[in-house]
């Protein structure tokens, strides 16, 4: 996942190589939560379960092998394929923090399920001040 550019500036300079370690040596090209390779089409239902190629297997969204019933109606309705690429996240959210046990390797799903609570956090703070700067600026009376 590419860095804003106002956020560079926070990363270390060697980021990339760093990333490259994390992603492809240490985790060997898969994600560390769910284990999806990185550069695959994978078959996948929505929810988190995935049809593993190499393995010729369903996984869950932890990674463990499922047995799957693929003939149920539901199922094959809702099969989509979606391309993986594997990011390098920081645990902790905290970039200067570049410590290996800080360091994860996650598809763009597992990224996003980690990130949601500080998304959340940070969606709230952006309101939170948008509406305090309305208060001000705006008051209670907004005639001439």
């Amino acid at each position: 996942m590419p860095i804003r550019r106002e956020h560079r500036f926070f990363y270390p300079i060697d980021w990339p190589q760093l990333s490259a370690v994390i992603r492809f040596q240490r985790a060997r090209g898969r994600c560390e939560v769910c284990a999806r390779p990185h550069g695959q089409r994978v078959f996948h239902l929505g929810d988190g379960r995935w049809w593993d190629g190499q393995e010729g297997s369903w996984r869950d969204g932890a990674g463990r092998f499922i047995c799957l019933a693929v003939g149920a109606d539901d199922v094959l309705g809702t099969v989509r394929t979606t391309r993986v690429v594997l990011a390098a996240a920081h645990r902790d959210h905290d970039t200067a923090n570049n410590a290996a046990r800080n360091l994860a390797a996650f598809c763009q799903r597992c990224h996003m399920n980690h990130d949601r609570p500080e998304h959340r956090r940070r969606r709230w703070h952006t309101l939170f001040r948008r509406k305090a700067l309305g208060d001000l600026f705006r008051g209670p009376y907004s005639g001439p």
